[in-house]
């Protein structure tokens, strides 16, 4: 049961949370091949087949450990590869990035979160604690949001302790004071609960709970969240 007493601030996940995250990837991949079809072909080629593009990914994913956190520096060096191996210019890699990671905060927002946001900042600080590179104010909700820390940003990501103690910090209260709200049972869920948070689970597609530790509360929308609070 959540007690709404003891809530200063609230960290919040964003991908899958907030917005459909795989539909937003696979648009920014479209962007992404349409630009290199006209400025690196035969990189695009190369690219339009999954095998090669999964193997790009885990050749530099096994290249470069060090940045398993840093989804945009993976994302960059694969398609300099790409260009590398294809015979185009690998100097048109920082441009194909910006195609893609443009297109990667072009997301749509699911339809409860506008005023949901407005709703909850009005009452506590919000923190956006994500594992994925979306920028919030790139998106445009930023306004809302006290803080924004990201696993790329933080060096390590979801669920380690250290980024949700961090989040607390830059909400300027103690890890028991917040609440996070989160869709994956264990990058949000468990590790928000270990680290003596209160959690929220957002479940939108009707998944079971498999875990003997339960959330404090589980709702399908932001709006039922803030239905939870008096007003």
């Amino acid at each position: 049961m959540l007690d709404t007493t003891l809530i200063k601030a609230i960290t919040l996940d964003l991908d899958d949370t907030l917005w459909p995250v795989w539909p937003t990837i696979e648009r920014a991949e479209q962007a992404l091949g349409e630009w290199l079809a006209r400025h690196a072909p035969q990189t695009a080629a190369l690219l339009a087949e999954p095998a090669a593009r999964h193997e790009i990914r885990a050749h530099v994913n096994g290249l470069h450990p060090e940045l398993k956190h840093n989804l945009s520096a993976l994302r960059l060096k694969s398609i300099r590869l790409a260009l590398s191996r294809s015979g185009d210019d690998p100097g048109l890699a920082e441009a194909a990035f910006d195609i893609f990671f443009a297109a990667r905060n072009r997301v749509t927002l699911f339809g409860d979160v506008p005023p949901s946001l407005e709703f909850l900042a009005g009452r506590f600080p919000l923190v956006a604690l994500s594992n994925g590179n979306a920028d919030i104010h790139r998106i445009g909700i930023g306004a809302y949001f006290k803080a924004s820390l990201s696993a790329q940003q933080f060096g390590t990501g979801k669920p380690d302790p250290r980024i949700f103690h961090a989040a607390a910090s830059a909400a300027g209260v103690q890890p028991h004071e917040v609440l996070h709200v989160g869709d994956d049972a264990a990058l949000d869920v468990l590790a928000a609960l270990d680290c003596g948070m209160q959690a929220v689970w957002v479940n939108r597609t009707d998944q079971a709970w498999t875990h003997p530790v339960q959330p404090h509360e589980t709702v399908t929308t932001l709006a039922e969240l803030c239905k939870l609070f008096p007003a």
